[in-house]
């Protein structure tokens, strides 16, 4: 394991206020004159809207205001864009999303009207008052019927339903060489729909200055400069630079929180309609209804082999859900970033990807961890599973056959993977797994009445998000050296790191640091959270506005020192020159760098240095997992009894939050894998999941403990030589726990499951054989 000289586990800074009580989320904050909002949502998924009347809700004791949809667009207030737009075939189609509904409504959940009051009591007990005159329509609620001929349509200039259609790769190549391929293995698989569900749910208080007109909201985001830009200009018709975004604590987000929702411009416009604070806190029900939901990707794949076991194409058609409207970075997964890790870690001459939107009427779907590249990696993983089964090849030795060994190795579909261990990778972790002995196991395990099962997965991961971050480096008034980054926390453990690179660098205490991070008046920009990108993009920024800072220092160093430039030095947080004592701190020369006496070159900012990074390269982290499950087949209850990982993140800075970031990820793809699923029913788009008790989050007792190795050689792609870890735990989860399920059932001559392998879903599979 590469590790930096930091590299060291330690309590985060940030446990402090999160343990004593004094963390700062959302909900507790509290402002003066504060009111309470309140939403009524759609019960219906497809409807005209032929009449709200909210006349008796407003007159209700301590309500300040019901609206509608039609109310702010009367006030100017525009529709929520889509703002990552993929290369698509033909033009991409964005109907409009209004904050709230207008005219029709398109998936149950949807926001239709805002109450706000004194308190949050009173707001629900106007929205009980209010009355809404639907008009019922045909509702469809699955891609396959909405695509299927005479099907409901949900926006008149979407025809078929369909948003977009993306393709990729070298279709010539892979079809001469599926035609002439010894074996052609084809699968159909169902990366169902999912809620990411973090701890905290979406919360936001909003604030108006009439004197100013800038608008001021504390939130539960992840990229708050993106959702700036897309509420200030497209939804208000103002500049950026009116709207103050900040999310002091959040309290996990995976994604979810990256985007820009109804109720952000609802409170944001309340505000400046009462000229109150407004405030907001999402229920339950509320998430898993009216937030957005993640992977939503069915694929129909083929792999291509020689007879002797050599990969020779990959063809995968993809349709991706997008529910009833496309949402900020929507059609981003199923395109651009699947395409950057289909194909995994394998050498496969050939692939072409195909992937179309659908509109459906359900919740809008957008990134949940991994976005797109979980999706690419159950393809191939379960593609060369069932190669081996079918073709009589041994999965390890199919795999390690055709893993890509030789760097720098450009991938079929544009990618170049710089370095990687991705041989050494699946070959630890086979042994580290005891392969050898699991016959024994499984014998052992059917004379006890279960089936023992063994599923190998190796991963790629394209770690970057958005090209381009900021990192500056201040000197505050009160002598703390501020490091203010584009890259936000919530929850990873950021302001321990940064600040230990930091004081690593600089040889200061880390009490010399302040932390700055999601405020867009105390940030320049930045690309926020997502895509593993905080050691990349952000600490690897963080290290060059260091270096560029010290540059800077050292003519004024000099100066102070009487000395020539060239015979400066700097450590422990000094300068130096000559063979005597003389030295000045770095503090001393950043005072002096403020008086235009000393240094009238920099007294403007004196040493305070922004680096922002454009056009960076993605870092590909990789590793094999391996997951142990027994399944009782009385029931179809499937235990996890191991689970084995051996990973490359390149430079490990800092191997417990590594290891915590790993955790995180493997559990919410063993709860893809095994339980969670947002379901409607089909013929009335009713969310059948809608609280936690029918949507089955993994719990402790699902789990076993894991067994982690890091091994991993470092990236040149940022000065760390670090790669990214944050998604990886649930791209390579889903596929390694699928591949052992049916590796238990493979006796009874089951070789396909579709996820979530629930109990019963095992059971019908057993019953089916008999």
């Amino acid at each position: 394991m590469t590790t930096s000289a930091a590299a060291k586990p330690s309590l985060r800074l940030e446990d402090q206020r999160f343990l004593t009580g004094n963390g700062r989320y959302v909900d507790d904050q509290q402002r003066p004159g504060q009111l309470h909002a309140r939403f009524l949502r759609a019960d219906l998924a497809h409807a005209e809207i032929a009449g709200i009347d909210v006349s008796a809700a407003a007159e209700m004791p301590g309500v300040v205001g019901v609206w509608t949809g039609a109310d702010l667009v009367a006030d100017g207030i525009g529709p929520m864009p889509c703002s990552v737009v993929a290369a698509t075939q033909e033009p991409i189609i964005i109907p409009p999303h209004h904050a709230l509904a207008v005219d029709r409504v398109r998936y149950v959940g949807e926001p239709v009207v805002l109450i706000v009051a004194d308190s949050a009591e009173a707001a629900a007990d106007a929205a009980e008052a209010v009355t809404i005159d639907y008009g019922d329509l045909a509702t469809v609620a699955d891609p396959a019927a909405a695509e299927a001929e005479g099907a409901p349509q949900i926006w008149p200039q979407a025809p078929g339903n369909c948003a977009y259609r993306f393709a990729k790769g070298d279709a010539e190549a892979v079809a001469a060489a599926m035609e002439t391929a010894a074996h052609v293995v084809e699968l159909d698989l169902d990366n169902h729909r999912v809620s990411a569900f973090p701890l905290e749910p979406r919360a936001a208080v909003a604030d108006y200055d009439a004197d100013t007109g800038c608008f001021a909201m504390d939130l539960t985001g992840q990229g708050l400069h993106g959702i700036r830009a897309d509420v200030a200009g497209p939804v208000f018709g103002l500049p950026a630079d009116r709207f103050h975004l900040r999310a002091d604590d959040v309290g996990g987000g995976f994604g979810l929180k990256n985007f820009l929702f109804a109720e952000w411009v609802c409170l944001l416009w309340a505000a400046r309609r009462t000229g109150r604070p407004v405030r907001w806190l999402a229920t339950t029900g509320e998430e898993l209804a009216g937030s957005i939901h993640g992977r939503a990707v069915t694929s129909k794949a083929r792999l291509a082999l020689d007879a002797e076991g050599d990969f020779l194409a990959l063809d995968v058609d993809m349709v991706a859900d997008m529910g009833a409207y496309l949402s900020s970075g929507g059609p981003n997964a199923s395109t651009n970033a699947a395409s950057t890790a289909m194909g995994g870690v394998y050498r496969i001459p050939a692939i072409h990807m195909r992937s179309r939107g659908v509109f459906t009427n359900t919740a809008p779907v957008d990134a949940y961890r991994g976005a797109g590249k979980p999706e690419a990696n159950f393809v191939i993983e379960r593609l060369i599973d069932a190669a081996a089964r079918r073709c009589g090849f041994d999965p390890v030795d199919l795999r390690r056959r055709n893993i890509v060994d030789t760097f720098p190795y450009p991938k079929a579909l544009g990618a170049v993977l710089d370095c990687g261990r991705f041989r050494g990778n699946l070959d630890d972790a086979v042994a580290l797994a005891d392969r050898d002995g699991f016959e024994a196991r499984r014998q052992e395990a059917t004379r006890s009445g279960k089936l023992l099962g063994l599923g190998i997965a190796c991963f790629l991961e394209s770690s970057r998000g958005a090209p381009q971050e900021e990192v500056e480096v201040r000197f505050a008034a009160d002598g703390k050296v501020e490091l203010a980054t584009g890259t936000e926390s919530n929850g990873q453990g950021h302001e321990t790191v940064f600040t230990r690179l930091a004081a690593e660098r600089l040889g200061l205490p880390m009490d010399a640091f302040r932390f700055v991070q999601a405020d867009t008046f105390a940030t320049r920009t930045g690309a926020g959270h997502g895509g593993a990108r905080t050691m990349h993009m952000g600490a690897g920024t963080l290290m060059l506005a260091m270096d560029a800072m010290l540059e800077k220092a050292v003519p004024l160093a000099a100066r102070l020192l009487q000395a020539d430039p060239e015979t400066v030095t700097f450590a422990d947080g000094r300068f130096s020159a000559g063979a005597d004592d003389r030295s000045v701190s770095l503090l001393e020369v950043a005072a002096a760098a403020r008086s235009s006496d000393a240094s009238p070159e920099t007294s403007e900012k004196g040493l305070d240095t922004a680096v922002f990074r454009r056009d960076v390269p993605f870092t590909f982290p990789g590793g094999c997992h391996i997951a142990e499950v027994e399944i009782d087949p009385d029931t179809g209850h499937v235990t996890l009894a191991r689970y084995i990982a051996v990973d490359d993140y390149g430079t490990i800075v800092d191997p417990q939050l590594t290891e915590g970031q790993l955790h995180g990820g493997v559990v919410q793809g063993i709860g893809q894998a095994l339980g969670e699923r947002i379901a409607y029913d089909p013929d009335s788009g009713q969310l059948l999941s809608g609280s936690l008790m029918d949507y089955a989050l993994p719990r402790a007792v699902d789990l076993p403990m894991f067994d982690v190795t890091f091994a991993g050689e470092a990236t040149g792609a940022n000065p760390l030589g670090a790669k990214g870890v944050g998604q990886a735990g649930c791209i390579a989860a889903p596929p390694a726990v699928i591949n052992a399920v049916v590796d238990a059932l493979s006796p009874l001559g089951v070789d396909h499951i579709q996820m979530p392998a629930t109990p019963e879903r095992v059971w019908q599979a057993i019953v089916a054989r008999g």
